[in-house]
């Protein structure tokens, strides 16, 4: 799963990087002229593996992982326009987190002057719509000259994808998002090649100063009762607390989240909101060798999450072998959660559920 972070200028969004990476990106110099997205894995917090690793006593510990990619806001770009080549680097994330700036520090002026999160938060993705546009203007000019030349066979489908992008283009310049747009069937596989930016998930968050650390749940409340859209989810932090947390050991960052009662870190937080935005679960795989996490969708079949850990397991599958984790747990090992009955075995079809733990059994 890969995440794109973008914003206005001196939003602290690389800060959020850094945190929710545990990285030591240059929040300094990022908005020189050149700057290439920052790129970072973080791994996916998850009990779950250390609690299977004590029953496995594997020889690996593999996390799901996360890859957040902090794109450069130069004023020639974004202030003023998303750059193609910056462009192509969003289109490619499963989701967007938007950046909003809601501190105030008289050394770091506002590109716009005043502090307003839910403007700007406003103003970006209108600029999301205005490249949905503008590539959709390009494909109807493709398509303008396709058909003079088209055969009959494929004059049809064009003409329908005519329709199709002329439908999403109006309600584009009606300020409407494609994630809010009731699209017909149709329209799913122009959506999944164009990569629409205002059609993926969005995550909007609010930069807070730390004297707003404590007031955090409320602003939250506020953020998702005034941006209350499909697909979109909302978050208030602190960037710069969080980063300098972040750099931290462990039990020293415990110590002081304590002290400063500012909860659980924004890596965990941020991936538990990404995941409830795309609808990911986890399902695990643990033995001698390894103990795993594996992302998927949810609604996934047995056989389609059984392609997640290799394309020969899904094209030989023969069955699953389940059981949850509260229950393997419980029983202690799998021969006990045969007896106790939780042990079981699964088709093709069957749905996957957050926390399976799961051996596929296949033949190719």
């Amino acid at each position: 799963m890969a995440i794109g972070i973008f914003g206005l200028p001196r939003t602290g969004k690389t800060s959020i990087f850094n945190a929710v990476t545990r990285g030591h990106a240059d929040t300094a110099t990022f908005r020189t002229s050149g700057a290439q997205p920052n790129i970072g894995v973080a791994k996916v917090p998850d009990i779950r593996l250390d609690k299977l690793a004590e029953l496995s006593k594997p020889k690996k510990l593999t996390a799901a992982e996360v890859e957040y990619i902090d794109i450069p806001a130069s004023p020639d770009a974004m202030a003023k326009g998303i750059g193609g080549e910056f462009l192509n680097v969003l289109q490619r994330c499963d989701a967007l987190i938007v950046v909003c700036r809601s501190f105030e520090n008289t050394a770091v002026a506002h590109v716009e002057d005043t502090i307003d999160p839910y403007r700007d938060a406003e103003s970006l993705e209108m600029e999301l719509m205005f490249s949905d546009l503008a590539l959709l203007e390009r494909r109807e000019h493709r398509i303008g000259t396709q058909l003079r030349s088209a055969k009959v066979s494929e004059r049809d489908a064009l003409a329908k994808e005519q329709i199709i992008i002329a439908k999403i283009k109006e309600q584009l310049e009606a300020e409407v998002p494609v994630r809010e747009q009731n699209l017909s069937a149709e329209a799913a596989p122009l959506l999944e090649n164009f990569q629409l930016l205002s059609g993926k998930p969005l995550m909007v968050v609010f930069n807070i100063d730390e004297e707003s650390v404590e007031r955090t749940t409320e602003i939250e409340a506020e953020m998702a009762a005034r941006i209350d859209k499909p697909q979109v989810s909302t978050v208030a932090l602190c960037g710069k607390l969080e980063m300098e947390l972040a750099g931290m050991d462990p039990e020293e960052e415990l110590e002081f989240r304590e002290s400063l009662g500012v909860g659980e870190p924004s890596l965990d937080r941020m991936i538990r909101v990404s995941y409830d935005l795309l609808g990911l679960i986890s399902f695990l795989t643990t033995g001698p060798d390894e103990t795993r996490a594996w992302t998927i969708r949810k609604g996934i079949s047995a056989v389609d999450a059984a392609a997640k850990i290799h394309s020969d397991i899904q094209r030989g599958f023969i069955r699953a072998e389940i059981v949850g984790y509260e229950d393997l747990i419980r029983a202690g090992s799998i021969a006990e959660a045969r007896k106790e009955g939780t042990f079981r075995t699964e088709g093709k079809s069957y749905t996957m559920q957050d926390g399976d733990v799961v051996n596929f059994l296949f033949n190719v």
